[in-house]
């Protein structure tokens, strides 16, 4: 059992401390912030330290961390945050859903958070820090890059690179053996059907609604 310390105390923090306590073997001892973004002294009934001087009170040769940080400004302040821990000595853990399909040759960094009910084929590789939610699949032979985010039910076919620091959205679709650029923002059910560059943008066209309210169209349609 290793004794954890969290970095961060929104949301992000308090998934991460769920998934850990339901479905790891950690032991969560503490959460670290800026200390000018501390308000109380306590997260989750656990104490709150200041980051400036986490490893005074919880040394690296005794405590893992992970940087529980969201995709704001496409994950610049999480790989800026993950870097600084690193700095200070700590060891980052890394989780992975014990509801999640794999072969046993997926290779993975450190600081990644992967959720239930993925699919992943043969040969994948994911970087570090990496933040994969719930329910994709991804082909053989996927790689993605440092600081990548996945959201859910994205489908990543096989041989796909994503880069560094993208953010991949909802229901998205990249089809087989194409490059996503770092820094890339694809949108939620975008199809991405050739290799985009760097810090490119796609966002799918939402569904417009219709010019009858459902009463109407339900009588219309006789349903």
């Amino acid at each position: 059992m290793k004794k954890i310390i969290i970095f961060g105390t929104g949301k992000m923090g308090e998934m991460v401390h769920f998934y850990l306590t339901h479905d790891s073997d950690h032991q969560i001892v503490a959460f670290t912030s800026d200390k000018e973004y501390i308000k109380e002294d306590k997260f989750l009934g656990l104490p709150v330290v200041p980051f400036e001087d986490v490893e005074k009170k919880y040394p690296p040769s005794e405590y893992d961390m992970f940087v529980a940080v969201g995709y704001a400004k496409l994950n610049a302040i999480r790989q800026k945050k993950y870097k600084e821990a690193k700095g200070k000595g700590y060891k980052l853990i890394s989780f992975v859903s014990s509801k999640s399909i794999q072969y046993g040759d997926t290779k993975m960094g450190d600081n990644c958070f992967i959720l239930e009910n993925q699919v992943f084929q043969s040969n994948i590789k994911i970087g570090n820090d990496v933040v994969i939610w719930s329910g994709n699949h991804f082909g053989h032979d996927v790689e993605i890059g440092d600081h990548a985010w996945i959201s859910s039910h994205v489908v990543v076919s096989g041989g796909v690179k994503i880069g560094e620091s993208s953010f991949i959205g909802v229901n998205a679709t990249l089809r087989d053996h194409i490059q996503i650029g770092k820094e890339c923002l694809i949108g939620a059910g975008a199809l991405i059907l050739n290799n985009t560059k760097d810090k490119s943008v796609y966002i799918a066209q939402p569904t417009k609604p219709y010019p009858m309210d459902s009463e109407k169209f339900s009588a219309f349609m006789n349903i």
